[in-house]
């Protein structure tokens, strides 16, 4: 398959302009956006081919924690995941359309987002991931956590669906359908959720915007 490469506006918004100025929106106002058939298709399509054409060597047991509190912990999670480095032209297209964001989220927000990672997440049939937070309080790094689904024809049937939880009574659960091009958004801290058990191979892109977190002793995020 061969896929252009997006092109967008001077000013790098192009026509995500909308879809941006609704996530800013949505964060200011309730925490988290949802946006289903969000990316642009040409982006998800080529995403998709490059993380289907992926040697299985690539991707690696997911674990929970950071530095020496990693640890891989199948009570907990299951998949797969592959750091995004920008090693093709498609890696690259999905961080300036990240960085894009996160200096648009910085001008309407002032959030003070000062880098962004992201890693392929690979959930194999009777995976799964347990309720969890991406940030705790006292520990702001990761500020807003980022989520785009590449599985094109799913069905009610084939399961993995993210699970948002609020403080709302009315509404204490949102459940995420991981369809192709949906793009989801919340506060890192803010919002714990889990990927409900899955019956089909289920691609995504995983990623936070963190702020600068540095001290003496030791430079975060990493440069």
């Amino acid at each position: 398959m061969n896929i252009s490469r997006i092109r967008t506006t001077d000013s790098g918004e192009g026509e995500y302009t909308d879809l941006f100025e609704a996530i800013a929106q949505n964060i200011a106002q309730k925490g988290y956006s949802i946006h289903h058939n969000a990316m642009h298709p040409a982006l998800a399509e080529s995403l998709l081919l490059n993380v289907q054409n992926m040697e299985e060597t690539q991707f690696k047991a997911a674990g929970v924690g950071r530095e020496n509190k990693y640890t891989v912990n199948s009570f907990v999670r299951t998949d797969e995941v592959c750091w995004i480095m920008g090693e093709t032209d498609v890696e690259q297209d999905w961080l300036e359309w990240a960085g894009t964001l996160q200096r648009f989220l910085n001008r309407r927000l002032f959030l003070g987002l000062f880098s962004f990672e992201s890693h392929f997440a690979h959930y194999a049939p009777g995976n799964f991931y347990k309720k969890h937070k991406d940030a705790f309080k006292g520990e702001a790094n990761r500020v807003l956590s980022l989520i785009v689904y590449l599985n094109p024809s799913w069905q009610p049937e084939d399961g993995g669906e993210l699970l948002i939880h609020t403080d709302l009574t009315t509404q204490p659960e949102i459940k995420v359908t991981p369809g192709f091009g949906t793009v989801v958004l919340f506060l890192s801290e803010e919002f714990p959720h889990e990927v409900l058990r899955t019956n089909r191979d289920r691609y995504s892109i995983a990623g936070w915007f963190r702020v600068n977190s540095s001290c003496t002793e030791r430079v975060d995020p990493a440069l």
